[in-house]
């Protein structure tokens, strides 16, 4: 009996053991036979083959269960996210919201938001909900570019929260709401919730700073650079829910809501056609696009945070992967949204497991 109750006692542990899960510490580990973890030799080959060859990407990591599976390029260099920045400001709101700070359901006459150009009535009942899921029905110019403004309908025709548009406006109000309501400074709570607690290796305060013509809106963008492994961080937290190590860093109920549909691919599609061009189906929830209407189950539940020229962080759900890759603007490089989306489905065609 004594040596059944030690055989149990230890397949249990070993069984514990085998499903903990890994996070780096001040360095990524890598994973040292991936073949038996689904990823041929073969297809990890022709994928770095591909993005040489047909893209203009500058560092690119994937990541399992927690471990380096293709390292390309330079993952250390900090350069500019573009509008992944907006998903990073999402993932900031949700320490706020539990202790009570921030109140999605505020409006703007609420809070005092005011721009260059007055409001209609209808716009002032838009809420913070509504503006960090880009259907606020409030159709101002942003202090930026590289939206759908273009494609907005009248102002005061839609009700806030009824209409999604992808709009800088939006996203930028979204930033000084944060900074009004909780009085700390995006990169500071950056520094604070993110960098220390997931030991990022190569943050950079001093690199961090807003612009926008704030003759045209008063509210900045909130630009963002950082390395591609330091973005892979943000990547697992987002797939362990908020946690890190022993530790919750981002309330897990929120990482679930961030990316719980707001608007369907369908909607999306319907306001800004120019989606159905992009190669996969793409809703939204708090500044994250969530991939949708796919068969293939590797695809089911992923979701990205994506920036101009590419710059991408997707997390896939069902298969326990993080795709990270960055395009380094000063280098004059970019990638269409086509290219961007074909390398987030190739990334994980490779992945065969038993």
């Amino acid at each position: 009996m004594r040596i059944i109750l030690i055989s149990l006692v230890s397949s249990l542990l070993l069984s514990c053991s085998s499903e903990a899960q890994i996070y780096p510490d001040t360095n990524w580990t890598v994973l040292q036979n991936p073949a038996h973890e689904g990823w041929s030799e073969t297809g990890l080959r022709g994928f770095t083959r591909f993005i040489v060859d047909s893209t203009q990407i500058t560092g690119l990591l994937i990541i399992h269960k927690g471990q380096i599976v293709l390292e390309y390029g330079d993952i250390e260099e900090n350069s500019y996210i573009a509008s992944c920045r907006k998903s990073v400001l999402a993932m900031l709101y949700g320490n706020h919201i539990e202790n009570g700070t921030i109140d999605l359901d505020k409006s703007l006459k609420e809070l005092g938001i005011e721009d260059h150009s007055p409001f209609l009535e209808i716009e002032t009942s838009a809420t913070i909900k509504d503006v960090i899921s880009a259907r606020s029905g409030v159709f101002l110019p942003g202090s930026n570019g590289g939206d759908f403004r273009r494609l907005a309908p009248e102002r005061g025709s839609v009700k806030p929260g009824s209409y999604w548009l992808y709009s800088n406006w939006d996203f930028n109000v979204a930033g000084y709401i944060f900074e009004q309501e909780t009085h700390q400074n995006i990169y500071d709570e950056i520094d604070e919730q993110l960098v220390s607690p997931l030991r990022m290796q190569d943050w950079d305060r001093a690199l961090q700073q807003k612009s926008g013509d704030l003759e045209v809106s008063k509210f900045p963008a909130y630009h963002i650079w950082l390395s591609t492994r330091d973005m892979a961080r943000l990547g697992l937290l987002m797939l362990r829910k908020g946690k890190w190590s022993d530790g919750q860093v981002i309330p897990e109920n929120w990482v679930e809501d961030m990316v719980k549909q707001k608007t369907s691919y369908l909607e999306a599609q319907k306001n800004a056609p120019i989606l159905k061009e992009d190669g996969l189906d793409l809703g939204y929830g708090y500044m994250w696009w969530l991939i949708e209407n796919t068969k293939d189950y590797r695809l089911k539940n992923a979701y990205s945070a994506q920036g101009a020229l590419g710059q991408n962080i997707t997390v896939y759900p069902e298969i326990d992967v993080v795709l990270v890759f960055k395009t380094k603007s000063a280098y004059g490089r970019g990638n269409s949204i086509q290219t961007q989306m074909s390398v987030i489905q190739k990334a994980v065609e490779i992945y065969k497991p038993d």
